[in-house]
């Protein structure tokens, strides 16, 4: 057993010893130790080339990873929380995501970035954004979700082997998580969905932080007589449309859980790939469970409300379920 950091840690570790061209870099990662203890003792282990600290300028150390991995590095940027990437948005969108295309396939971006997500922490409406859809939404770069300790330590390992950009966004409540790691087990493919439990009844759609909700959710569905079948979607871009498919094929009810905003929310586009493709196996309107139209607030129970939690969850599938 290990906590969600410690697994991204060893698998930092891993890939700083076994390649040469892995360099680690974000603000306060080195001396530190990083915002969440995650790079703890790597900089007294690497030295200040192999795990750099950055300068408080996304856009600039963002960037410098892309033109890294351009010259053959293989840089991991870790960037503090999500809402700070959006000052590197033009070099994600505009420059990582395009270059294969724009070159004619000439050049590769193999760059991953690592970012903090969610809300939960008391940390207000400037650090509690979900915003994983609009990097899913872009064509260039994939995106994924660990939502496990095992995933924290297979995906960024995955992710640093793949060609193009990867962005991994790790929920913040999920850092302390205690959870089984074996790095010896072959990981399956991070670009698949998973069922993080069987049921008969409805589908329940969830992905990073709030899967433990939606196991949460199944269990407490259970002792009210609902199955339900959750599925953890792990990578966002690309979407495992077959494993979604397939389990509300067999269930004919689904519940969406999306930390995001519910307006175009990734919640909306699964809802339109039911829709498009599954529509005549629904038997009920597809449910969705997502944050209020609010910013984030800072208050505890006022987050709280605003967020999806267990209660909302069970809710939600009841309904789907009984037709109301």
């Amino acid at each position: 057993m290990t906590t969600y950091r410690d697994a991204i840690r060893t698998a930092l570790q891993t890939l700083l010893r076994e390649d040469p061209r892995v360099f680690f870099m974000g603000e306060d990662v080195g001396r530190y130790g990083g915002p969440y203890a995650v790079s703890k003792g790597l900089l007294e282990e690497f030295g200040e080339d192999r795990v750099r600290d950055t300068p408080l300028c996304e856009s600039t150390f963002v960037g410098a990873g892309i033109g890294a991995a351009i010259g053959g590095m293989r840089p991991i940027v870790e960037v503090m929380t999500v809402n700070f990437s959006l000052l590197a948005l033009d070099q994600v969108v505009n420059n990582a995501a395009v270059m294969r295309h724009m070159s004619g396939g000439q050049f590769e971006v193999p760059l991953v970035v690592r970012m903090a997500t969610g809300g939960g922490k008391q940390i207000a409406a400037q650090h509690s954004h979900s915003l994983e859809n609009w990097y899913a939404h872009v064509p260039g770069i994939k995106v994924l979700a660990p939502a496990t300790v095992q995933d924290a330590h297979d995906m960024l390992i995955a992710a640093l082997e793949d060609p193009d950009p990867v962005v991994i966004f790790e929920h913040q409540m999920l850092y302390g998580v205690d959870g089984p790691l074996d790095t010896d087990a072959t990981p399956p493919s991070p670009w698949k969905a998973a069922i993080r439990r069987p049921g008969t009844d409805v589908t329940v759609i969830a992905y990073g932080g709030s899967v433990p909700k939606a196991l949460t959710a199944a269990e407490e569905l259970e002792k009210e007589g609902v199955s339900a079948e959750v599925i953890d979607l792990r990578s966002l871009r690309p979407l495992d449309r077959d494993a979604i498919i397939g389990s509300v094929s067999r269930t004919h009810r689904a519940v969406l859980i999306d930390e995001a905003w519910k307006t175009g929310s990734l919640a909306s586009e699964i809802s339109a790939i039911l829709a498009e493709d599954a529509f005549y196996e629904l038997d009920a309107p597809i449910a969705r469970v997502c944050t209020l139209e609010v910013p984030i607030p800072y208050a505890k129970h006022l987050e709280e409300a605003a967020i999806p939690q267990v209660d909302r969850i069970v809710e939600a599938a009841k309904r789907t379920v009984s037709g109301g």
